[in-house]
């Protein structure tokens, strides 16, 4: 497996929470004995967080004779189990304690919920130019051409959807719409659009400018979104066999193989009328296609997705304070890059929304030159040569060597807060071929380290400035893969948008700032839901852990007590959890954690010293199983890529 620097961060303490086992820990005879019973609590276990996940998938315009009802069911997993991605740079499969059974309904609408649907899209359609992406399909034999093009606000549509469901189904649970709108008198062509948001450092609209922004898919808006907020929770995603041909997953390209130029085939959904004896795929494909939409689109990158990075933050308690620690290598001749392109202000807010436990969320930057060590760690990285070859490392690894050499005095809140989060940023004058920003980890096993952003001319010239780059990273930072990758549990794969997942490139159309689609800077009702689920998990764990340690302490009747407390709010926040209460499941299991972080000190355990052994532990783990880099998981403007497209 190669080892992949996704746009995110890690941190070499984040053996957060202290869930890691602490192999060789001393302890004490104990002075009496208990032979406790939990319900709930499971000492030195693993959390059993149980859901039964409703998911409504919505055939519209799709009739019966289209779609192989039990063809679709067989392709659709009954269960899954996530696990920490990041792990398996190292060779390890770690399950989190979380087990998703799935429940799926399944409904063919009928003719007159259509005509209101279609009806309305046709209102609030605007007649545009064909994209260039239309054009471009146009220009080869594809079985019809695209004219007479319309814009259609993806917002709009999801809110219509969200609310005037059919019969049957509630869109606060999943919900996939799958739309076929061709083949009806009234069809028109067209795409949809968010043009709302423009970037928040240099004011380049995206979605307005850009035809590689128009899509065929959109979702995942939550309520409170400050420009185009639902009003009220759902979690709806849609899909429009019958708009486009769009851009980021080819479907405008019917006769090149490889589109990303890896010397390997790449799988794209066509559009509607491509499913045809003389199109681009046989009318029978069309069930398969559609699992894979659900499937590994909305199920594994959306709904119920994998963490990239172990969760748990490096703090004894749960933590009430973070403080974002910005530092700045301004190397950017007359560009003051702190001042210019980052706010602050939206930073803290975006992320205080995913963090919904969190008390306090601060931000601080310094500056820095971009010289001495500093600069030549950096260009080492950039050529791919090690800075430190003492360390064994390759040159990937330099900036989280050099700022972990330097950490000291870059941070600068000593024990004002819980956690202090390190984000460091790039600035220079030359147009250097760096990534946008990566969450890197710590290079020993697969936890989070930091957070690098990079800024220079060429990037703002794209569109970017620094925010933006930033609460992405953090996002992967606190565990969020991107919407367009993820983890198969059924069968095993961990999947990037190329080759036969190339399809998957479809998950970026989602109202999240962990895709690539730069049309909103907000976290996604999913992203909120995955985040509370994996903050769960990751407490109760912990709750675990230092359970096992309380029992195995000088003085465990000391802790039965807390540990009690702590069985009776593992079980509430299990309850929830089941309920589809996420963020009170959440909460619950962080009261339990804390509970069980006084019960281990009562016992006489050192709960500080617990996780320092642990962080030694884990710095002396193995090497990543490869030295190379996978350049598509790189949060990158590298030429070809996507986001860069016109």
């Amino acid at each position: 497996m190669t080892r992949r620097l996704h746009s995110c961060t890690c941190i070499a303490l984040a053996l957060a929470a202290g869930l890691l086992a602490v192999p060789g820990a001393a302890s004490a005879a104990p002075e009496e004995r208990a032979a406790p019973r939990f319900r709930h609590l499971d000492p030195g276990g693993q959390p059993d967080l149980d859901e039964r996940v409703p998911v409504n998938v919505v055939f519209v315009g799709h009739q019966l004779g289209d779609v192989d009802r039990a063809e679709f069911r067989a392709g659709l997993p009954r269960m899954a189990e996530p696990i920490v991605r990041s792990r398996l740079w190292y060779g390890e499969v770690e399950k989190l304690g979380i087990k998703y059974r799935y429940d799926y309904d399944l409904t063919f609408t009928r003719r007159a919920y259509e005509n209101r649907l279609f009806r309305y899209l046709a209102s609030i359609a605007r007649n545009k130019p064909t994209t260039t992406f239309q054009d471009e399909y146009n220009a080869q034999d594809g079985t019809l051409d695209v004219t007479r093009n319309t814009w259609i606000d993806a917002t709009r549509a999801e809110r219509w959807l969200g609310n005037n469901a059919p019969r049957g189904v509630d869109t606060r649970e999943n919900t996939v719409y799958l739309i076929n709108w061709h083949g009806r008198r009234d069809f028109r062509f067209h795409v949809y659009t968010k043009t709302d948001e423009p970037e928040p450092d240099t004011g380049y609209n995206f979605g307005e400018l850009r035809d590689s922004r128009k899509l065929t898919a959109w979702g995942g808006t939550t309520a409170a979104d400050e420009e185009s907020g639902l009003g009220r929770t759902r979690r709806v995603w849609f899909h429009d066999l019958s708009a486009g041909p769009e851009a980021f997953a080819g479907s405008y390209d019917i006769e090149n193989a490889d589109l990303d130029g890896d010397d390997e085939p790449d799988y794209r959904i066509p559009p509607a009328w491509e499913y045809a004896d003389d199109g681009y795929r046989a009318p029978g494909e069309l069930t398969g296609d559609l699992v894979k939409l659900v499937r590994y689109v909305a199920l594994d990158s959306l709904m119920t997705t994998s963490p990239l990075y172990p969760v748990e933050l490096p703090t004894t308690e749960p933590p009430t304070s973070v403080n974002l620690d910005s530092n700045t290598y301004e190397g950017w001749a007359g560009v003051d890059a702190s001042n210019a392109y980052i706010k602050p202000r939206l930073l803290r807010a975006e992320l205080s929304e995913l963090l919904l436990a969190r008390k306090r969320l601060s931000y601080d930057n310094q500056d820095f030159p971009l010289t001495g060590r500093a600069r030549r760690c950096y260009l080492g990285y950039l050529e791919g040569v090690s800075c430190e070859p003492s360390s064994g490392l390759p040159g990937d690894a330099n900036l989280f060597l050099q700022n972990l050499e330097d950490l000291a005095r870059t941070k600068d809140d000593g024990n004002s807060v819980d956690y202090e989060l390190p984000l460091f940023n790039y600035a220079v004058s030359t147009d250097d071929p760096t990534p946008l920003g990566f969450a890197d980890d710590n290079w020993s096993d697969g936890t989070a380290s930091f957070v690098f952003n990079f800024i220079n001319p060429f990037i703002v010239e794209a569109g970017y400035g620094l925010t933006s780059t930033q609460i992405h990273e953090v996002g992967h930072h606190f565990g969020l893969s991107h919407p367009h990758d993820g983890y198969d549990p059924g069968t095993g794969t961990d999947f990037d948008p190329t080759g036969d997942f190339y399809f998957t490139w479809l998950g970026t159309s989602v109202n999240s700032i962990m895709s690539y689609i730069d049309l909103n800077w907000d976290f996604s009702q999913f992203d909120q839901d995955n985040m509370a689920r994996f903050q769960a998990a990751a407490y109760v764990e912990g709750a675990n852990r230092l359970a096992a340690e309380a029992l195995a302490g000088p003085r465990p009747a000391r802790a039965m007590d807390e540990l009690r407390r702590a069985d009776s709010l593992v079980g509430a926040a299990e309850s929830a959890f089941a309920r589809h209460r996420y963020p009170q499941a959440w909460a619950l299991a962080g009261r339990a954690y804390a509970l069980a972080v006084e019960g281990a000190e009562e016992a006489g355990v050192d709960v500080e010293q617990s996780i320092q052994r642990a962080l030694r532990a884990a710095r002396t783990s193995p090497v990543p199983l490869s030295d190379g880099v996978d350049d598509a998981s790189v949060d990158t403007l590298e030429p070809g890529h996507p986001r860069l497209l016109p």
